[in-house]
């Protein structure tokens, strides 16, 4: 058997898919922290969220994700709901065959980012609520 590999590009969507996350990394994580902290605690409650060292997701309602300058909006496609695409770009695999194949490779909980640039896939399933007392300290870590 060979290990054949297809090729994913991205390409603008017909329609946006409705957002569900907000993923950034460098300076944009930190200004979404920033953009976080400012949230009440109610706002901050409806929100969960993964961060690594330079990376945050955080998940939500649309109306309740915040906006921070060169953040990407995460969706799902209903063809692959496992899986968090970014809103305004499909990719040129269909979507349901993107996901077994990532399925293939990540085994932990769903949901999985796929962000194509640079391409990476992040493990959701491990989000939690937003913790102010936390969230300061991946602010002041980062």
């Amino acid at each position: 058997m060979t290990d054949a590999r297809i090729p994913v590009q991205w390409t603008p969507r017909d329609a946006p898919l409705e957002a569900r996350a907000v993923v950034a990394s460098g300076a944009a994580a930190q200004a979404l922290g920033r953009r976080l902290a400012e949230l009440d605690d109610a706002a901050l409650r409806s929100l969960a969220a993964v961060a690594g060292n330079d990376l945050i997701i955080v998940l939500g309602e649309a109306a309740a994700l915040p906006w921070a300058d060169g953040v990407v909006y995460l969706g799902r496609d209903e063809s692959a709901p496992d899986l968090l695409l970014p809103t305004a770009l499909a990719p040129t695999v269909p979507p349901a065959v993107l996901e077994a194949a990532i399925r293939k490779v990540v085994q932990r909980a769903s949901p999985v980012a796929v962000l194509p640039s640079p391409a990476r896939l992040i493990p959701c399933g491990s989000a939690r609520s937003i913790d102010r007392a936390l969230l300061a300290a991946w602010l002041e870590a980062t």
